[in-house]
């Protein structure tokens, strides 16, 4: 009996693996580096793994600048004056409050403290003491302390469930101080996913989201969480959200790819499907975020996201010219789905990038007939 179970356990890897493992001519796998039919991303510019930056989806330099300087010298003043001249309604305000709350808890994680040690991310701590009117201040604690919930606590749990209200409540001091910016409306997204509100609860803090930033993509990405099958909705209300958001697109907008997050938040634990990744639901999902990306504005810092979802798709799909045009915009770059659901996201990337470049040689390809 045993030894059927491993025939079987085999078999079902055989079939999660197979559309890695070919291509319309040959096998498309991945071999050691340094062995002679070893596909180098280093011949096409890309950055070597331990070189790929895992804070963020794309280059922001100035963020970059200023999360130097502040943890180098622990001083808050610099990332207070960065979101004060940040747009209060853009992606980009909402990506740095992010950013800002991601390298406090990381810190904190590294050094938490003791008798004779200082705990890390210290510097938000007299921001808030120092700035209790600021506006910035307020949201980057209100999403460190979300952060903080999902990295130290198990959801459900009493501890969870105590650091999710004192969140709840820093989102609410937050909006008082900034009553037109969607940022702390957008934090609180993830604790009405963490509390589990009510779908009534959850409406009326999306509608104030909608009448600050109604096209707001790094909100539609918070909600859909919320909507999906494994947390508070169905895999129809999901998609039922992703595909209303991109009906509704404004032109130039990257809604228009919220149904391939919809998808990826839905795919299935083991694919024993031929061809899923062909599929009529996967391949107009990808034709969507296609065209959004094609259509946005160049420095729109949401299409990074996108951009990382189309390489995961398209290198499973097996359209390695495509995966490598998208790869070309974000190498560099791994702070963003999918691979920041790996204990190792600069890793997977790589995996992925090496897929593509092998099957992009595979099939004729190389630096030269790359565009750029």
């Amino acid at each position: 009996m045993e030894i059927l179970w491993v025939l079987i356990a085999l078999l079902m890897i055989g079939f999660v693996l197979m559309p890695f493992l070919r291509r319309r001519r040959g096998a498309v796998g991945l071999v050691p580096p340094g062995h002679p039919d070893a596909a180098d991303p280093a011949n096409y510019g890309f950055a070597r793994q331990e070189e790929l930056d895992v804070r963020m989806p794309g280059p922001d330099q100035d963020l970059l600048d200023v999360l130097d300087v502040v943890q180098r010298t622990q001083d808050h003043r610099a990332a207070q004056q960065l979101l004060a001249g940040t747009p209060a309604d853009g992606e980009q305000r909402w990506q740095r409050v992010q950013a800002f709350a991601g390298a406090a808890s990381l810190e904190l994680a590294q050094r938490p403290g003791g008798v004779s040690e200082t705990p890390g991310g210290q510097w938000l701590r007299v921001w808030r003491s120092e700035a209790p009117k600021d506006a910035g201040g307020a949201a980057v604690h209100a999403e460190f302390l979300v952060q903080q919930a999902w990295r130290t606590a198990a959801p459900g749990s009493d501890e969870f469930r105590i650091i999710m209200e004192e969140a709840k409540a820093a989102c609410g001091e937050a909006a008082l101080l900034a009553p037109g910016d969607p940022v702390p409306y957008i934090v609180e997204l993830s604790v009405a996913r963490g509390l589990g509100y009510s779908q009534q609860e959850f409406e009326q803090v999306w509608l104030k989201i909608l009448d600050r930033a109604p096209a707001h993509m790094g909100a539609h990405l918070a909600a859909l969480h919320y909507w999906c099958e494994k947390w508070h909705g169905s895999r129809q209300q999901a998609y039922d959200f992703a595909e209303a958001a991109a009906a509704r697109a404004p032109q130039g907008s990257l809604l228009a790819a919220m149904p391939l997050f919809a998808v990826f938040e839905h795919l299935p634990e083991v694919n024993l499907v031929s061809g899923f990744y062909q599929s009529e639901v996967v391949s107009k999902a990808v034709h969507g975020a296609l065209h959004a990306v094609h259509s946005a504005r160049p420095d729109d810092p949401m299409a990074a996201h996108v951009r990382h979802m189309l390489v995961f798709f398209l290198v499973r799909s097996e359209r390695w010219a495509e995966a490598m045009s998208q790869l070309i915009q974000v190498d560099g770059h791994v702070g963003a789905l999918p691979w920041t659901l790996s204990p190792d996201p600069a890793a997977e990337f790589a995996v992925y990038r090496a897929l593509a470049v092998a099957g992009y040689e595979a099939n004729g390809g190389s630096p030269a007939t790359l565009p750029h």
